[in-house]
């Protein structure tokens, strides 16, 4: 897998050759596919061949395009992502309900530990109620623990006056982060053979990427850190490479270092191990 974001910022024709990605401008630059993971083409001044779209897909390669105003727009997936996609989709469907709640407490409890972690690691009071609100987190987190501690958490991350959604440069930042990393695992549940829509708790029928929504509750924190940091800041060009690169920093799973996008692939084998029978619910368990 690859480990490289590319981001094509300025107006260039992307094709393909000897299995490398062909940058040409002013000046020519090639990058093997092997190395790459992710690429954002964030202008509306560029062209693709659609061999190279092809052989992206091939190598499970995502190619992000964002809009007139950088944001995100849309992306390419494989139809397919893996050889026995078929059977992973029927083991999903017939995945159990109860194993699945399950499941849902324990990445419920997750995102509230990493949450707390981060207001600890920046000294703001009051991180200890978070502890709290993941020591009650139920089988299915029925008393909604994680609403709960979301309230308290971006009020004490951002100030009493923050309200999430409300048209701010925060919440755009948070915004813009989260799609970056909802494509991140979209990428990677495809790959795998999984669909995108059918989820473990986000259910909604207009939304096409529940399990996704699912499984990156836990990594949020990870946008949340680099937007505290960066709260008066502009949503600049600048600054939405600054979130993108969060997929190029190291997070620890069982004691190891990996990379995020890596990590990532890694969360996903182990949830649907879980869920499945194969690996037991206490493994679970990484630090952001």
């Amino acid at each position: 897998m690859g480990w490289r974001t590319v981001i094509i910022n300025n107006t260039c024709k992307l094709s393909y050759k000897n299995n490398s990605l062909v940058i040409r401008n002013d000046n020519l630059q090639m990058i093997h596919l092997s190395e790459i993971n992710v690429i954002v083409v964030d202008t509306g001044q560029v062209s693709i061949t659609s061999y190279l779209i092809s052989e992206l897909a091939k190598n499970k390669i995502k190619l992000i395009i964002c809009d007139e105003k950088h944001n995100p727009i849309c992306e390419s997936v494989p139809y397919y992502g893996s050889f026995n996609t078929s059977k992973k989709i029927l083991q999903q469907i017939k995945w159990d309900s109860i194993r699945k709640d399950e499941v849902w407490q324990k990445i419920i409890k997750n995102k509230i530990h990493n949450q707390a972690e981060l207001l600890k690691s920046k000294n703001i009071k009051g991180y200890e109620k978070l502890y709290e609100f993941k020591d009650n987190v139920e089988i299915g987190d029925i008393t909604n623990r994680e609403g709960h501690a979301a309230k308290v958490y971006f009020n004490l991350l951002f100030g009493k006056d923050f309200i999430r959604g409300a048209s701010d440069e925060i919440n755009a930042a948070l915004d813009y982060g989260y799609t970056i990393l909802l494509s991140m695992f979209n990428r990677e549940i495809i790959s795998k053979g999984y669909i995108t829509q059918l989820g473990i708790n986000h259910k909604n029928e207009y939304n096409f990427f529940n399990f996704s929504c699912d499984l990156m509750e836990p990594f949020r924190p990870l946008i949340d850190k680099v937007v505290f940091e960066n709260q008066n800041r502009e949503l600049d060009k600048n600054y939405k490479y600054d979130l993108i690169n969060i997929m190029n920093r190291q997070i620890k799973i069982d004691n190891k270092k990996h990379f995020v996008s890596n990590a990532i692939s890694i969360f996903i084998n182990n949830v649907a191990e879980v869920i499945e029978g194969e690996r037991d619910l206490n493994l679970l368990n990484y630090e952001l």
